[in-house]
């Protein structure tokens, strides 16, 4: 991960940004640098994992024009081929330096065209003007504000602009900035006609995809690791790793000191492959002392995605602590686009495939951020198989009525395409989903519940939660979440649409806890 910031104007000095900009010095801790633009400012924080030399610094510059980027470009090398042949010149291995070239190229068309996360800020000459864009799901962060001048800023998190901006927020994803205005360049969800495909012909697809998929994210000059938690995706992304690699991989994972339940299958897939397997184990205490903290970093009122972020955080930050560890590939974005356990409740293929757009178009403000902030809060950088592009493209397209849950077990088309590959253990292959934040431990969860319980008289939580009325917390937990989410982000709550919940509108998914645990299909999960 990297941290960048651009200024449409001078409204603020270099010494005035510069605390600003430093909250996010985590994700870039290898080096830093501002540089001024004729009209602003370019900030970049590097954490390096392609092109590890100073060359490799950004911003790059290319005639008058200037970038910075956190992102990573798959495919990045016959590119940069062809725009040597072309005349071009390269002082470093960074993938991200192509961008200026292609930008001269392409123009504003470039976003459409990359196989990349990134988010990235550009000074274009030509106009004197800043153009910014974002992945097409959001995987890399940005945000944006105006200035008291009225100029727009942007950064990767929203903390850089908390005391800068009035109203903060999240940068779109698929879309870039220019000319003043937001314009979207992708969109993975929105299927006009359904892909035929058989089951078979399907599952062949999904396979080879998520194979290239994972391919392509092995490419670094950093040191590799690997989030195991023993459920079907991440276990996976590890084994077509390990496949890939031809070599042991570097495998960890994350439970409670007490009943982690996800420990066990961790180890037995860990142990099929051949892994070097790291287990960290959490504790009530830390688990309290470390909640401000974590919601502090993720930037939300959650439920969800704070429970989830606990051991996520814990865990990544032993990674950091321990190891010399830089890239970690994760299972993320597989359940919004195979289904969760509340998505067997889908009244009909239309309505599986409405709720699996609006999951996958918001992912960027629960999941994805959740994955970004604990792995770039301790100086690495997150890669998500699941979320390629073609990948995502390919199962938004199926017919639903193929993706549903008609096979009496959920995500049926992943588990069935690399049946025959015998790259993990049948047990885990055909294991019943558990939720994250409950197979850590579900002491966990209910650890979090009671401390929640324990600040608020039922009267105290009556009138502290009508305070806030956009996403008007409903339990003691989300108000106590809520609370710390407002001393360090004040009036910043829109940037999060909703609870994460499941569909209330479904028989069998009202409820007031977004855990899958008080779901009546849960069953066997999570044991």
């Amino acid at each position: 991960m990297c941290s960048i910031m651009g200024f449409e104007k001078k409204t603020v000095g270099k010494e005035e940004l510069q605390p600003f900009f430093d909250r996010t010095v985590s994700r870039g801790p290898d080096m830093s640098r501002v540089v001024e633009t004729p009209t602003g400012w370019l900030c970049f924080h590097r954490l390096a994992i392609m092109g590890l030399t100073p060359e490799g610094m950004q911003p790059f510059q290319l005639g008058e024009d200037w970038l910075v980027c956190n992102g990573e470009i798959y495919g990045f090398r016959p590119l940069k081929r062809r725009l040597q042949e072309e005349g071009y010149t390269f002082r470093s291995g960074s993938d991200c330096e192509i961008l200026l070239p292609l930008y001269r190229e392409l123009g504003l068309d470039m976003f459409a065209q990359l196989d990349a996360e990134f988010a990235l800020i550009l000074y274009d000459s030509r106009t004197q003007s800043l153009v910014a864009a974002r992945d097409p799901i959001g995987i890399r962060p940005l945000f944006y504000g105006y200035d008291r001048s009225g100029g727009i800023v942007f950064a990767s998190e929203a903390k850089n602009l908390v005391g800068l901006c009035r109203e903060i927020r999240p940068f779109p994803p698929g879309h870039y900035y220019a000319g003043g205005k937001f314009v979207r360049y992708a969109d993975l969800t929105t299927v006009d006609s359904y892909i035929q495909d058989d089951l078979e012909t399907a599952c062949k697809k999904i396979r080879d995809k998520l194979i290239a998929g994972v391919d392509k994210r092995l490419d670094a000059d950093a040191p590799l690791g690997f989030l195991l938690s023993g459920g079907l995706d991440s276990s996976l992304v590890c084994a077509i790793s390990a496949l890939v690699l031809g070599k042991k991989i570097r495998t960890f994972a994350i439970g409670m000191d007490k009943d982690a339940i996800d420990l066990k299958y961790a180890r037995e897939v860990a142990d099929y492959i051949g892994a070097d397997h790291t287990e960290v184990f959490m504790t009530r205490e830390q688990v309290l002392q470390s909640l401000e903290e974590v919601i502090a970093m993720l930037g939300t009122w959650d439920i969800t995605t704070i429970r989830a972020s606990m051991g996520m955080y814990l865990c990544c930050k032993a990674i950091h602590e321990r190891t010399d560890i830089r890239v970690l590939l994760t299972g993320e974005i597989s359940d919004e686009l195979f289904g969760y356990k509340y998505t067997d409740f889908a009244p009909s293929g239309e309505e599986f495939q409405r709720e699996a757009k609006k999951r996958v178009d918001e992912l960027y403000m629960y999941d994805v951020l959740r994955a970004d902030r604990c792995i770039s809060v301790n100086s690495l950088e997150a890669r998500v198989p699941f979320g390629d592009l073609d990948f995502v493209k390919y199962v938004m397209a199926l017919d639903p009525a193929l993706k549903m849950n008609t096979y009496g077990m959920g995500k049926y088309l992943l588990r069935h395409a690399f049946e025959k590959d015998r790259l993990l253990p049948e047990s885990i292959l055909w294991r019943q989903k558990a939720a994250f934040s409950d197979a850590v431990g579900h002491s966990m969860v209910d650890d979090l519940k009671a401390y929640a319980e324990e600040r608020y008289t039922d009267e105290e939580f009556q009138a502290r939660r009508r305070a806030y009325a956009y996403g008007t917390p409903f339990t003691k937990e989300s108000l106590l979440y809520r609370e710390i989410f407002e001393k360090y982000y004040p009036g910043q709550a829109e940037m999060i649409q909703d609870f994460w919940m499941p569909n209330k509108a479904w028989e069998g998914c009202d409820v007031d806890d977004p855990s899958a645990r008080v779901l009546s299909n849960y069953g066997a999960s999570g044991q």
